[in-house]
């Protein structure tokens, strides 16, 4: 929907809406270097999974915990970007904002690191 169109109104289809969502994902793998980190940690994770042979309850939290952790990206992402939109010039504010939602990626990434390890360490204490 854009505001001031004439047919701001309608909303996409599901497959537009889709395909929306598909693009932006893309155009943050190719624009932000920290979702290529943790694309790459994931994968590390899985093929961590694949090598321990994790059950299926430790599979469910490691992919979980890469969800989390890549939608929490793209939302820092987001939020970076529209302070970008609203504050093309420094502001403290503006800077503020950018600080809490990466603060909140980086708080998710800790709590992770630690289930992380939990996870494979029982994996290997295991098998």
């Amino acid at each position: 929907m854009i505001p001031g169109r004439k047919d701001s109104n309608r909303h996409p289809t599901f497959t537009r809406s889709f395909l929306f969502a598909m693009q932006g994902f893309r155009m943050a793998i190719k624009t932000e270097r920290n979702i290529k980190v943790m694309l790459f940690g994931g994968a590390a994770a899985i093929i961590a999974g694949i090598v321990l042979r994790l059950d299926l309850v430790s599979w469910a939290i490691v992919l979980l915990c890469c969800g989390a952790v890549i939608a929490a990206e793209l939302l820092n992402t987001a939020v970076e970007t529209i302070v970008d939109l609203v504050s093309p010039e420094y502001h403290p504010l503006a800077g503020r904002a950018k600080d809490i939602s990466a603060g909140a990626v980086w708080a998710l990434c800790v709590v992770v690191a630690v289930v992380g390890l939990l996870v494979f360490a029982n994996a290997l204490l295991t098998s």
